[in-house]
């Protein structure tokens, strides 16, 4: 072959290639543009089925307008980057609702009629350095007058993006909000400090209770009431505080008569207690119960014990110089492993955080069908609740649980056949129940689960934990609807170390008994070595003192520096498995996985000269 077609062939090639480079482009800009290969763990970047249900099941069209500061926020590679993310996210939403969402997108720049549409629809603008203004928010609405906002698309609730968006639809197709009533002691509608903060500029309502009141008509039903209030769809009841005898029998009647309920009740409520004084009792009892009921939904529940787990023991901080953070196993961190995966309300948390919760169990020769929803692990035992109250230290508590290989249940789903619990007077005699109850109500405290933030003057929650979401996915199947529950799950918030909890928990359970024995050994030591040479001081110092005690001085400085090298070592073997891993994985990072790309380099190299002498050879 001559140079010449050698030359034609490799530009014919070239030419051929670049044919088939673009004719691949415009075919995937034609049809794939909608295809994507999501590989995270939790599908984040693909759409969950009650986004579809949602989306497929409008009835009437929805307008949503995304106002975002195009070239304002251009400058700014963050607020950009999310703006790009929610524009594909709702660009999504309308290519599946055939027609039926209206996407409009509009840049409000200043001093246009635009910018005046969006501070008058509720957005609120962020300033920039140079005093420009950037709108980066969603305005949606109905057929029906009906409209919803977000104000702002806060970066700390970028992982709760589809819920957001999700419910925003779901608000604006459900104009008839199901209806939900509340029966608590707690503040929830206006925080910590309750009336008398809000009315001084400082409350706050719980954030769940703020998350409940989008969603569903919510209303707090008088302490003094006398029925459930008619078109109640779900009544929750959040550690109630003492109810007469009329207010027991028309919760009976109501969930006899088909009501659904949700019932939060504590052995020991610290939110409940939070901020009170012995010269400022709190207006809501320590403790909780419905005994009367739960015997005749077949619910077992000993208001005196809390639940102490060393395999779920949160960390805390604690007022030891010498070890600052300890395991408090009276409150509790759960994964998935203590959910229950196969029911709509549990199987999609993640993780929850619990305080002082005690214990359900079915009745003997109940009737209901009793379900497990969040459970302790094996590692755990019943405390006396007086001696959760009265003794908080984290050492002293784990001290006490001797565990019993049983998996406790703090939450419980009971349904089917029930009979009244007042059987004399009832209207209604017997019923098939749908309740769910959990033996916890710090799960509503904002301090277990979600940092509010201000935010352009707007209060911002951003969940660490699901205790928010275990709420509202709990309240929205009792309604009967499902299509938001899993939503609010969707992200890992918080991703803990589940084997460097676990190691720390056997340490702590290994070594604890021999650290308290030798820090007692060491105080006692040290009170003795104390006594002895006081008593020199006052006979002229130690040559007042005879042979023997000098002797005795001597011994007991010898044992005080032995204590505490024994001490140390036990203290060092609390972290010698977790210092290892620490190690096995500096190594994989630091030197394994260059050490394997090097030896892959090194392989290629070798491969391809190779096949370079063998070319040569031909």
């Amino acid at each position: 072959m001559t140079p010449f077609p050698r030359r034609l062939y490799a530009i014919a090639t070239i030419v051929l290639a670049a044919i088939i480079f673009v004719a691949v482009n415009i075919a995937a800009d034609t049809w794939l543009t909608t295809a994507k290969l999501d590989l995270t763990q939790n599908g984040q970047f693909t759409l969950a089925r009650g986004t579809r249900n949602i989306i497929a099941n409008l009835q009437e069209p929805v307008t949503l307008k995304f106002y975002y500061s195009k070239q304002v926020a251009a400058e700014y590679a963050q607020t950009a980057d999310y703006a790009r993310r929610v524009r594909d996210l709702l660009g999504e939403y309308a290519a599946l609702s055939d027609g039926k969402i209206i996407l409009e997108e509009v840049d409000p720049e200043p001093y246009t009629d635009a910018e005046d549409q969006a501070t008058a629809a509720g957005l609120t603008g962020a300033p920039t350095d140079t005093g420009d203004i950037v709108y980066f928010g969603l305005v949606g609405s109905n057929r029906i007058d009906g409209k919803e906002v977000i104000p702002y698309f806060a970066p700390d609730r970028e992982q709760y993006l589809e819920y957001d968006l999700s419910s925003l639809i779901y608000r604006l197709s459900t104009p008839k909000k199901p209806e939900l009533g509340i029966i608590s002691s707690l503040p929830l509608e206006t925080g910590p400090g309750g009336m008398q903060a809000m009315m001084q500029g400082q409350g706050q309502p719980f954030a769940v209770y703020q998350e409940l009141s989008q969603t569903y008509a919510t209303q707090m039903i008088p302490p003094d009431f006398a029925a459930i209030p008619k078109g109640v769809d779900v009544l929750m009841i959040a550690h109630p505080g003492a109810l007469n005898e009329a207010q027991l029998y028309a919760i009976d009647q109501f969930v006899l008569a088909g009501g659904r309920a949700l019932v939060f009740v504590d052995p020991y409520s610290e939110v409940a207690q939070a901020g009170a004084s012995p010269y400022q009792p709190s207006a809501s009892p320590p403790s909780s119960d419905l005994p009367r009921l739960f015997q005749a939904w077949g619910v077992g529940f000993n208001a005196g014990k809390v639940v102490g787990d060393r395999a779920l023991a949160q960390r805390v901080q604690v007022a030891d110089p010498r070890n600052p953070v300890a395991l408090y196993p009276a409150w509790l961190h759960l994964t998935a492993d203590n959910f229950d995966a196969k029911d709509p309300v549990t199987a999609n948390l993640q993780t929850l955080n619990l305080a002082s919760v005690g214990a359900l169990h079915p009745l003997k020769n109940a009737t209901t069908l009793f379900t497990p929803l969040i459970s302790s692990s094996n590692q755990s035992s019943l405390l006396d609740a007086a001696q959760v109250r009265m003794n908080a230290r984290p050492q002293d508590l784990m001290a006490q649980i001797t565990p019993t290989g049983e998996k406790f249940p703090i939450a419980a789903r009971i349904s089917g056949p029930a009979r009244t619990a007042f059987p004399a007077t009832a209207r209604v005699k017997s019923g098939v129940i749908n309740v769910v109850v959990m033996a916890d109500s710090d799960i509503l405290d904002d301090r277990f689960w979600v940092r509010v933030q201000n935010v352009l003057g707007k209060k911002i929650a951003a969940p660490f934990a699901d205790n928010g979401a275990f709420v509202l996915d709990a309240v929205e199947n009792l309604t009967g609807s499902g299509d938001l529950i899993g939503l609010r799950t969707r992200t890992a918030s918080q991703r803990p170390f589940t084997v460097v909890r676990d190691i720390q928990a056997k340490a702590q359970a290994q070594f604890q008994q021999e650290e308290q024995a030798l820090q007692q050994r060491l105080t006692d030591t040290q009170q003795r070595l104390h006594e002895l040479e006081q008593g020199g001081s006052a006979h002229g110092g130690t040559a007042g003192l005879s042979a023997a005690q000098q002797a005795e001085i001597e011994s007991f400085r010898r044992q005080l520096v032995d204590t505490r090298t024994q001490l140390r070592d036990v203290q060092h073997n609390l972290r010698k498995d977790i210092d290892a891993l620490g190690a096995v994985l500096a190594f994989v990072n630091i030197a394994l996985v260059p050490l394997l790309v090097a030896v892959f380099a090194i392989v290629l190299a070798a491969l391809r000269r190779r096949r370079r002498v063998r070319a040569l050879a031909l």
